[in-house]
């Protein structure tokens, strides 16, 4: 595997679309790193015979770690770019060339999936839409930075940007701590439109009212106790 970009995938009781999502990733020659958080299902069995690594979490502890265990393992392996790609089928691997693309030729050290830019697209609900619009202002207030999409799992970064982010916040807050350790660090980031494809499955696996909320508390204790 020559390919310099490697993807991360964490992954939660995937198994119904798992093997789906990580041929779709192998057809264009990435370098696939699963990161199963404990899941319960037969996840180890849908990924069998994959060219793919594949590390376990004993108990589960959440996307955020999961990302963190992947971008360390990448990084000893000399990952030149790095791809966070959810498990669940909603992110299309074709779009990873553009964004690493960018962080190519514009030179950002962090790329940023957004449903919202100018060609990008999303089957969302309204009240999904409503949520993800407030959400970016609450990022906002908490990070300074204001993207078009605050919450979306696709994103790449270079060695660089991986390096100096450590996520500290297991659970879904993750998604904000990365908008502040770019503020921290100084880092350069990006947006760039992608599609996002919403299932039955995927939304059920999606994100609740009860885990936004969750997610401004956590937001708030992170500030107040930094």
């Amino acid at each position: 595997m020559n390919n310099p970009v490697f993807i991360i995938v964490p992954c939660y009781n995937e198994a119904v679309i798992i093997r789906q999502t990580i041929n779709s990733l192998l057809d264009l020659g990435y370098t696939v790193v699963v990161i199963d958080d404990a899941s319960t299902d037969n996840i180890q069995q849908e990924l069998a015979g994959l060219s793919i690594f594949y590390i376990r979490h004993p108990v589960n502890l959440g996307q955020g770690a999961a990302l963190q265990t992947g971008i360390d393992f990448v990084l000893k392996r000399d990952a030149a770019y790095i791809v966070s790609f959810d498990g669940d089928g909603q992110h299309d691997a074709k779009e990873i060339k553009g964004m690493v693309d960018i962080l190519i030729d514009e030179k950002a050290d962090i790329v940023f999936g957004s449903r919202f830019l100018t060609g990008a697209s999303s089957d969302s609900s309204s009240l999904r839409k409503l949520l993800l619009y407030a959400g970016r202002y609450v990022n906002y207030l908490f990070t300074g930075i204001l993207l078009s999409d605050a919450h979306n799992g696709f994103r790449a970064m270079n060695s660089k940007a991986a390096g100096a982010i450590r996520l500290k916040e297991n659970r879904m807050t993750h998604a904000s701590e990365f908008l502040l350790e770019v503020k921290r660090k100084g880092l350069r980031f990006a947006e760039y439109p992608v599609h996002i494809r919403y299932t039955n499955y995927s939304k059920k696996k999606g994100q609740s009212l009860f885990n936004s909320i969750r997610i401004f508390f956590d937001l708030v204790l992170n500030k107040i106790f930094e």
